[in-house]
């Protein structure tokens, strides 16, 4: 059982900016794609971005495209999300979730563990 652990939310003004961070039990994450999601009180669970820690590569939802960036710290085996210009609709829960098949990573079910999540507001 691989336990997530995310850290960095908090409360923002729009425009502002906050990073995110999620840090595991196992050793590495080199054997998983690694996702960002959020989900905003009475909305349905949206997908962020992930990284396949192997290579690197990405992928965001339309809706924070340009203004948040996932990367990875294999020393320090932690992902980052790096939200810039928050806005009040990024307002919610943000989970982090680790997937081992490269399937179904724009929805939930393509996950096989999630972090507890970290609350992140973003007032006018």
């Amino acid at each position: 059982q691989v336990q997530l652990v995310e850290s960095g939310g908090g409360l923002v003004q729009a425009g502002g900016s906050l990073r995110l961070s999620c840090g595991a039990s196992e050793p590495t994450f080199s054997r998983y794609v690694m996702g960002w999601f959020r989900q905003a009180p009475g909305k349905e669970r949206e997908f962020v971005a992930f990284i396949r820690w192997s290579s690197g590569s990405t992928d965001y939802g339309d809706s924070v495209k340009g203004r948040f960036t996932i990367s990875r710290d294999n020393a320090k085996n932690l992902v980052t999300l790096q939200m810039n210009n928050l806005q009040t609709d990024d307002t919610g829960v943000y989970y982090c979730a680790a997937a081992s098949r490269f399937s179904r990573l724009r929805d939930g079910s393509g996950y096989d563990y999630w972090g507890q999540g970290t609350q992140v507001t973003v007032s006018s």
